[in-house]
């Protein structure tokens, strides 16, 4: 239940929908609250003081008019922006992306700023009233007025139109920096970065993956991408019920009826296997997200690199920024030690949550390995990949690691060499050559 209302919050978060709502509806309660002090006197201060020149009806009939009018256009036009720029991101970038924009928190909140300010101008402007018209409501004195000007809400409402205009500003200057390409990668490393530290604390002492116990199959339910796992509560399972999990598959992994999820160890009898509360930890979805699928965030770095290598597209300088990335993750997994171990156990044979670990070779094959058949057949690509290779061993203490990355540049020069031929091969056997002296 934890995982899928954490699920729920997380959608909640990443929808075009939510910002805005929240904000139409914070702009509604603002509206009636400042509504409400201007009807019961106290906001008269404000005639007091010079500066501020007291509105007629009239005036305050326009004002909220135009801003009331000129917020939902400008609205409609962000929208239409943001649906452009995510199209043309999607298209170039791949389809993956697109989750990367709609999250994007600076086009959430402008859409949000411009909706809210909207909502506000025109909840004030249906109590404006003239002279003429009877005020439809009665002062604290019950004394009924001939026509009503809200003034605290005019001012407020002219504070959110200046409000507005500087997040338009930022806007447009938002859209065009965050579709270029060193942008949204720098934003798939930085994060991919954050989620290796968050996720693998401990340094490498080179330690073995332990062998994993057989058990119980606590099959999947139903079919969807694994989007969330909640470690926690399944650990508390292990320590009330007294058993062992061990979990068949890790966030990312694609599920159906059938397919084990966990498996469930040292029990006197399968009936008192907890099946149910262990799948209500898993939340399911029809796609993949980055909260705790790391390697998600790997293959939007290689898809990118792979369209950019594509002969109809042919941008050798995206793949190279891509394959720097790729390196920084690669040296900051190699320098960590990949179990992952949840609860107070002293020896990680003793947890009682088991994960399914990945070793450094599987993310090495994840990331250099995918991209590798495309990097093989330009010059430029390979000469890149060699050296973010080489870069990636400096952090590494453990021999096992260094000669798996070895192993990598070895494949590539022996596909470079199905692809390149002439001077462009002379050079990638060259760069080849320093890859495994600096390898020694």
């Amino acid at each position: 239940m934890i995982s899928r209302v954490r699920e729920i919050w997380r959608r909640l978060n990443a929808s075009y929908w939510f910002y805005p709502a929240l904000f139409a509806l914070s702009a509604l309660l603002l509206a009636l609250t400042t509504i409400w002090i201007d009807r019961t006197g106290r906001a008269d201060w404000i005639n007091d003081i010079p500066a501020i020149h007291t509105a007629r009806p009239d005036g305050a009939n326009t004002l909220l008019s135009v801003i009331a009018s000129s917020m939902i256009s400008v609205a409609a036009t962000v929208f239409s922006i943001t649906i452009a720029a995510v199209a043309y991101a999607s298209g170039n970038y791949g389809p993956r992306l697109l989750t990367n924009f709609m999250e994007d928190r600076g086009n959430q909140l402008s859409l949000a700023t411009f909706i809210g300010t909207f909502v506000y101008a025109i909840t004030v402007l249906r109590t404006v009233r003239g002279e003429n018209e009877s005020a439809g409501f009665m002062l604290a004195d019950h004394d009924a007025l001939p026509g009503f000007v809200p003034q605290l809400s005019l001012l407020v409402a002219y504070a959110l139109m200046g409000l507005s205009i500087m997040v338009l500003v930022y806007f447009l200057n938002h859209i065009p920096a965050s579709i270029r390409v060193n942008t949204v990668l720098e934003g798939i490393g930085q994060r991919l970065l954050k989620g290796i530290k968050d996720r693998f604390p401990g340094d490498n002492r080179g330690e073995t993956p332990l062998a994993r116990p057989e058990g119980h199959p606590i099959a999947a339910a139903g079919s969807g991408y694994v989007q969330f796992v909640d470690f926690g509560q399944l650990q508390k399972i292990a320590e009330r019920k007294g058993g062992k999990l061990v979990l068949g598959l890790r966030p990312g992994d694609f599920v159906h009826p059938g397919v084990p999820l966990a498996f469930w160890c040292d029990f006197s009898a399968i009936d008192e296997s907890p099946d149910e509360e262990i799948r209500d930890c898993f939340s399911l979805g029809g796609m993949r997200t980055p909260g705790q699928d790391i390697q998600f965030l790997i293959d939007e770095l290689v898809e990118i690199g792979c369209r950019a290598l594509s002969p109809g597209i042919n941008d050798p300088f995206t793949a190279v920024t891509v394959l720097h990335w790729l390196g920084a993750a690669t040296a900051e997994l190699g320098k960590r030690d990949l179990r992952m171990r949840f609860g107070e156990a002293e020896r990680p044979e003793d947890d009682l949550l088991v994960l399914l670990d990945d070793d450094y070779n599987h993310f090495l094959f994840r990331g250099f390995g995918a991209i590798r058949s495309a990097v093989a057949g330009n010059r430029i690509a390979c000469l890149v990949m060699f050296d973010a290779l080489a870069n990636a061993s400096v952090t590494l203490n453990d021999e096992t690691r260094k000669s798996q990355l070895q192993r990598e540049g070895d494949l590539l020069i022996a596909q470079a060499r199905e692809f390149l031929t002439g001077p462009a091969m002379d050079d990638v056997d060259a760069r080849y050559v320093s890859f495994c002296h600096r390898m020694e």
